[in-house]
């Protein structure tokens, strides 16, 4: 339960230095694209595709070395950053490992971003996850009370692989190829896609983010 109350109260500090371009309402780039289609995809070897880049003492968003990172140094203070794009429903894949800072942290992806709400899918470097919607200043977790611990979660400085799937109303998480959470929600219908970092009370998670990959479900 400690846990999750680090969780939800934590996202209320989260600052101006993340991420925050709101977008002009358009049609979801994904209507009529066939299942299975790529929507995007970035290796992060050329840094031209549109993801934020911005660094002070509260933290960095970069691409760095083929990867791309994220390193905060503010306490209890998420950064998330996207390549603005607007999709409905998509899923996303990822790489990622921590590179250096407290295994008590934040990593994931995000979906359906507005330029302040979205939903979120996580897990820490110590073996937890959860699936939530930050939304109207507020987060909160979706279908568990609590962020809860998986054996299929490579701990430490191990890479893992991370999926994520928002298809209509219902939203997918999957870690190291296992299903590990689910969810319904009707709130968001679509928006930005992107990559999430975060501390709680210690600072210095270093994330480094490759093979990001978004299909139509």
């Amino acid at each position: 339960m400690k846990r999750s109350l680090i969780l939800l109260s934590s996202f209320y500090f989260i600052l101006s230095a993340c991420s925050s371009i709101a977008q002009t309402p358009t049609p979801p780039q994904d209507q009529g694209v066939p299942s299975g289609s790529l929507l995007f995809q970035d290796d992060f070897a050329q840094p031209v595709t549109g993801w934020d880049r911005f660094s002070t003492t509260q933290g960095t968003m970069d691409y760095d070395a083929g990867g791309y990172r994220l390193l905060v140094n503010a306490p209890e203070t998420n950064f998330w950053s996207t390549p603005h794009k607007n999709f409905a429903d998509v899923r996303m894949e990822v790489d990622t490992g921590k590179l250096a800072g407290p295994d008590e942290n934040r990593i994931g992806l995000i979906c359906r971003y507005s330029g302040s709400d979205y939903y979120f899918f996580m897990f820490t470097s110590d073996g937890f996850y959860g699936i939530g919607i930050f939304n109207g200043g507020k987060a909160q977790l979706l279908g568990q009370s609590e962020m809860k611990t998986d054996a299929n979660i490579k701990t430490g400085l191990a890479v893992n692989h991370i999926r994520a799937d928002c298809v209509g109303d219902t939203l997918s998480f999957y870690i190291n190829g296992f299903p590990v959470a689910s969810a319904k929600d009707t709130t968001l219908k679509s928006g930005d896609i992107g990559l999430l970092a975060g501390t709680f009370a210690q600072t210095g998670v270093d994330v480094v983010f490759d093979n990001f990959v978004a299909l139509k479900p």
